[in-house]
């Protein structure tokens, strides 16, 4: 049985087979989440409207900051956007990095039942910041065809990009989540570990601004090509940088398994635990 765990078809397959089972705890996932609010599932689209109304304003017209220097004269609101963009992104791994740990303990009553597939509790947490980040997306494409008056010709590479990310946030999320439940700790720890990766990924400053040893350094933190990724093919009309990409999902894929052989491996002593 351990041996075909470990299996990563095998592995890919057990969450295929599921998928149903997935699907309607993503969807309760978002239902729980705005079931107590007045309007619901529109605060996913008024809430990132908002803060990009609001990032033009500060950014574009108090600030008046650039993201790319070389443009003479940015369109209103590029600042923003590219921010909006590269936050976007961002949010997906840092909601799952930040719950992952408490996917198994909030839900102890799942644990006692054998034949339920707690593999896809983290996987539920991604699953909704994926579809956030959708909307978000969506956002983005109507403001820079607004405010750019034109649509990213290399938007359909997007969803290359999203590989990378989910198979990083999925291994980080099965690590984590198993982690959780014999350190209990450790979901303080990742919230601050999530504020620090916030600040040492590119999301409020192109890394082109750094040194080149930072730069160097920079290319280590996967974040750094998931963002730029997002802002060539959604905004900027640019292909992706296909060695970096290539390198990073290949590295995306190991943590995926490794984090999921680790969660099969240790969710025998879940019950004894909790």
């Amino acid at each position: 049985m351990a041996i075909v765990s470990l299996n990563p078809l095998n592995m890919v397959l057990r969450i295929w087979q599921f998928r149903s089972l997935l699907y309607q705890l993503i969807r309760r996932e978002l239902t729980q989440r705005y079931r107590s609010s007045f309007l619901g599932m529109l605060w996913s689209f008024f809430t990132p409207i908002l803060m990009l109304c609001i990032y033009t304003v500060v950014f574009s017209v108090i600030f008046k900051s650039r993201w790319r220097h070389e443009l003479q004269d940015p369109p209103m609101g590029e600042f923003a956007l590219t921010l909006f963009a590269g936050l976007t992104s961002f949010t997906v791994f840092a909601e799952t990095f930040s719950r992952a740990p408490g996917a198994i303990v909030s839900v102890p009553s799942y644990v006692k039942k054998v034949v339920f597939p707690l593999e896809l509790l983290p996987l539920v947490i991604l699953g909704s910041a994926l579809i956030n980040s959708l909307i978000c997306v969506g956002i983005i494409i109507v403001a820079a065809a607004i405010l750019f008056k034109t649509v990213s010709a290399t938007i359909f590479l997007l969803p290359l990009v999203y590989i990378p990310l989910i198979l990083f946030s999925a291994g980080v999320a099965w690590f984590l989540a198993s982690l959780g439940v014999f350190i209990r700790d450790i979901d303080q720890a990742t919230a601050i570990v999530a504020q620090i990766l916030l600040y040492i990924s590119p999301v409020f400053y192109t890394g082109s601004t750094l040194p080149d040893w930072l730069q160097v350094v920079m290319f280590f933190n996967p974040m750094t090509v998931i963002l730029s990724g997002f802002r060539q093919t959604l905004l900027w009309g640019e292909g992706l940088d296909w060695v970096a990409w290539s390198i990073w999902t290949a590295l995306g894929a190991i943590v995926a398994w490794g984090g999921l052989a680790w969660f099969l491996k240790t969710k025998k002593g879940f019950a004894d635990v909790i």
